[in-house]
């Protein structure tokens, strides 16, 4: 009895979804637009100024904030691998499958 109200509301959904995507996805286009002006149209400053934005890439005053940062980088590093080493090394020695006819 219900399943053409259920297939009105999913279809209402998905047009509400698909609408919110496309604001979110043509204000995303217009930023960058925005800030490729901003930078007289080049890419690669408009990337630099990102990154220096986010704190990826940064001038270090002395020689400890370098090594500091560096060091932070190692730990991560040091994570990501100690997180994905078990799972790696569980698929590697799985048992294989057997196929029967």
């Amino acid at each position: 009895m219900s399943g053409k109200g259920e297939n009105r509301s999913g279809k209402i959904f998905l047009v509400m979804m698909l609408g919110a995507g496309g604001m979110i996805g043509a204000w995303a286009v217009g930023m960058v637009l925005f800030g490729l002006s901003q930078v007289n149209w080049q890419v690669s400053e408009f990337l630099r100024s990102y990154l220096v934005a986010t704190g990826a890439i940064g001038e270090f005053q002395t020689l400890v904030d370098f090594y500091s940062h560096i060091k932070g980088v190692e730990y991560l590093i040091c994570l990501a691998f100690l997180v994905a080493f078990p799972a790696f090394f569980r698929y590697v020695n799985r048992a294989p499958k057997t196929v029967t006819r």
